[in-house]
């Protein structure tokens, strides 16, 4: 008896923060009825009329009735019996249980509506979603979805950027830089790295670290090498800003000043041409005493380094090859 009174007061404190509480309140009112004639109900005054498409709805997979998993009007916004009552008492008519969408009624929180699309479309890539950077903004499903549509434009790589860029701006612009990924050509779009339901790494990548989702497609930097550069096996982003830059090739900085981020010694050559590389005159030498900084000349360090993400050539060590 002691339990039952723990488990009850559980499911109490869920209900008061919201978690799950469309599925409890919804315990005594009558079942969902997903067929057209309970859909009827709604689209007897819901039809083509509305500013926002509602019918259209029959021509997406939410509205196929042949498919028992398919969803009515009430599986989302509930039975919603006191909208359906009317105008009671000169008052405004009552809202759905579930609003989605911003309109004559007040939008429902967001852990409503994502509670509604979460009781079907579980697991898998939504397994990270609570905690995600997306939920606890206080974003659902449908700020990024539209489900009444035919075309869900987050769905198709022509248009999913469009959505995305309706709050990251920052992203958008720098698409329009020098040098960029192929996002704006539509070969490259936003789910090709991110997870926007949520993800075990940071910033909603896909896989856990950085390096990992760029070798995804930059599979040549991945090695393993003979000779590796640190800063490539720690973290792309050391020397590339991902989403577009004015320096090539996707570069934070140009060369040498990227690279004497890291190198900010001398620059230790011993061979004749070492006063050269530094820009200076007269062939000094590191075995002379005279070590110089590469950047004296404003030089490029790649003219030599050129195997900046790792070398296989047993005399590499300096990837020079």
């Amino acid at each position: 008896m002691k339990f039952m009174r723990q488990m009850l007061a559980v499911v109490g404190l869920i209900g008061s923060l919201g978690i799950g509480g469309s599925a409890l309140a919804q315990n005594n009112a009558p079942a969902a009825d997903r067929t057209l004639k309970g859909d009827a109900v709604c689209t007897k005054c819901h039809d083509e009329s509305e500013n926002k498409p509602v019918l259209s709805i029959y021509q997406t997979k939410h509205g196929v009735k042949g498919d028992a998993r398919t969803p009515g009007c009430q599986s989302c916004h509930g039975s919603s019996e006191e909208h359906l009552k009317g105008d009671q008492n000169g008052k405004s008519r009552a809202a759905p249980d579930v609003v989605f969408n911003k309109g004559a009624f007040k939008k429902s929180d967001e852990k409503a509506r994502a509670a509604v699309c979460l009781t079907c479309h579980k697991g898998t890539a939504r397994t990270h979603w609570e905690g995600s950077q997306h939920q606890i903004n206080q974003l659902a499903c449908n700020d990024c979805h539209t489900v009444h549509a035919p075309a869900d434009k987050v769905l198709s790589k022509k248009t999913q950027t469009e959505v995305c860029f309706a709050c990251h701006k920052e992203q958008r612009a720098d698409t329009h830089k020098i040098s960029t990924h192929p996002i704006d050509a539509g070969k490259v779009v936003c789910s090709d790295c991110h997870n926007p339901h949520g993800s075990a790494g940071p910033k909603l990548l896909k896989k856990n670290t950085v390096t990992e989702t760029c070798f995804t497609c930059h599979a040549e930097k991945r090695g393993p090498f003979l000779w590796e550069h640190q800063p490539v096996t720690e973290d792309c982003t050391n020397c590339h800003t991902p989403h577009g830059s004015n320096i090539t090739p996707l570069l934070k900085s140009r060369a040498p000043f990227l690279c004497i981020e890291c190198h900010n010694g001398p620059h230790q050559s011993s061979g004749p041409i070492a006063g050269n590389v530094a820009g200076v005159q007269g062939g000094l030498t590191a075995a002379a005493g005279k070590a110089v900084n590469p950047s004296a000349g404003a030089r490029d360090c790649m003219n030599c380094h050129v195997m900046v993400h790792g070398s296989n050539s047993p005399s590499g060590a300096f990837l020079h090859r």
